[in-house]
């Protein structure tokens, strides 16, 4: 157990080093020296000459960048072929229409409205999203309340969708991983690299 550290500026210099090692503990990589990592703060602290030049620190960066995503990817191939073959399935049937960009759609009921928002608009929508394996992460239908928000505020494939239909609508959505959360998920519920399943209701364009 460390000695007790007392007195506030030590208090907060443990905590800034603190919250630093967090970070780096929550996205390693291979060969991280906490020693180089320490050597690092100090030198640039004491605006001493770098150790690494910019050019060699670009280069490190990249090839460090690199490593991670393909481990990442690496990680989730599993989930990403899931995605491509439900996708592949999907399109297969005459109901759904395929969009240049790779969003599927599906037509469940047909507005009266000839009203259509753009990407400036503001909408009020009712929505209900799973995973392809039918896991419920958000209902805005189970909540009992729409929701209101910018169309180019929310992930591609809802921004794309969304221009295309009228008020009245309700179009159900197949949205490949990268127009939705990509490589990061959202929080718990939607994981890296996961293909979304949307019903949308577009109830009014608000402004």
């Amino acid at each position: 157990m460390s000695d007790k550290i007392t007195g506030v500026e030590q208090q907060a210099s443990y905590g800034i080093g603190y919250q630093m090692g967090e970070q780096l503990a929550s996205n390693p990589f291979d060969g991280l020296s906490l020693d180089i990592v320490a050597q690092g703060i100090k030198d640039g602290f004491d605006k001493s000459e770098p150790a690494v030049s910019n050019d060699e620190l670009r280069v490190a960066f990249n090839e460090i960048h690199q490593r991670l995503q393909a481990a990442k990817q690496d990680k989730f191939a599993e989930v990403v072929e899931q995605g491509e073959a439900f996708l592949a399935d999907n399109a297969k049937r005459d109901e759904v229409i395929v969009t240049a960009s790779g969003l599927q759609y599906e037509v469940v009921n047909k507005g009266e409205s000839d009203v259509t928002p753009d990407a400036s608009s503001t909408v009020k929508t009712h929505y209900h999203g799973t995973l392809i394996d039918g896991t419920v992460f958000d209902s805005s239908y189970e909540r009992g309340q729409p929701a209101e928000f910018p169309v180019g505020g929310v992930i591609k494939g809802w921004t794309e969708a969304l221009q295309l239909m009228n008020v009245g609508d309700k179009w159900r959505l197949f949205i490949p991983h990268d127009l939705a959360y990509g490589e990061q998920g959202a929080g718990g519920a939607i994981g890296p690299f996961s293909t979304l399943v949307f019903d949308i209701e577009l109830l009014e364009v608000v402004s």
